[in-house]
């Protein structure tokens, strides 16, 4: 089962969230749905964010705006000189929206254990005709030095040119994907090759979460103890 569902979608309210927050009526859902894969689709092929190395886009709704949180390793790319290119990028995805589009940006300390990077970073090097087995070798040896538990990288394709596909991995450390606590990073790139694409998967296990945050329960917020169970704890 681990192998063949998304580990992100897996453990979607247990210890990973939505990349998209919002509700609207029912009828609206289909073209709120189609704004936010437009505005993904337009931003990853902005010129302004080119080798910016964009892990992850969230997309956060309120009536009258749309915040945009991007989580990089080089903010300093997407910021340009003096907000300018923060300010191109705005001016874009503001075509695409009716709404007040708000872009804000948060820097990845550790990028070298960030799934999407290091499966990013592969892809690129499988681009620019590298050795793959070399790549997976330096990332996997990069993501345990930068404190990962456990790391998976597998390609699936035609590896170093051959004719027919085929899939390789390599793994060091454990990366328990059933335990459903266990705080699983997933990454997916696509190298596309003179000879074809290759597929590149990243998993990166990042330890595990024995509890959730009181304030992510909504339902611990809103029950308040009764009468008697605040008489009985002063009491205790």
């Amino acid at each position: 089962m681990g192998q063949k569902v998304n580990p992100i979608g897996l453990r979607l309210g247990i210890n990973k969230t939505w990349k998209s927050k919002w509700y609207v009526d029912p009828r609206e859902y289909v073209d709120t749905l189609h704004e936010d894969l437009r505005l993904r689709k337009t931003l990853n092929e902005c010129p302004e964010v080119q080798g910016a190395e964009i892990s992850d886009v969230e997309i956060i709704r309120k009536p009258q705006r749309i915040t945009i949180v991007l989580a990089t390793s080089r903010p300093g790319i997407i910021i340009g000189s003096k907000g300018a290119n923060v300010e191109k990028l705005g001016q874009r995805l503001q075509k695409l929206s009716d709404k007040k589009v708000q872009i804000k940006i948060k820097e990845i300390k550790k990028p070298e254990v960030d799934a999407q990077l290091i499966a990013a970073n592969v892809a690129k090097q499988l681009t620019s005709r590298g050795s793959f087995r070399r790549s997976m070798k330096m990332a996997v040896s990069k993501a345990m030095q930068g404190g990962a538990q456990g790391v998976k990288i597998r390609l699936s394709g035609r590896l170093g040119g051959a004719e027919i596909a085929r899939t390789e991995w390599m793994k060091e450390g454990r990366v328990p994907l059933h335990t459903l606590r266990s705080d699983i990073d997933y990454g997916f790139a696509q190298a596309n090759t003179t000879f074809g694409a290759i597929g590149v998967k990243v998993w990166v296990f990042n330890g595990e979460i024995y509890e959730r945050a009181n304030k992510d329960d909504a339902g611990l917020l809103v029950k308040k103890p009764t009468k008697s169970e605040a008489e009985a704890e002063v009491r205790s």
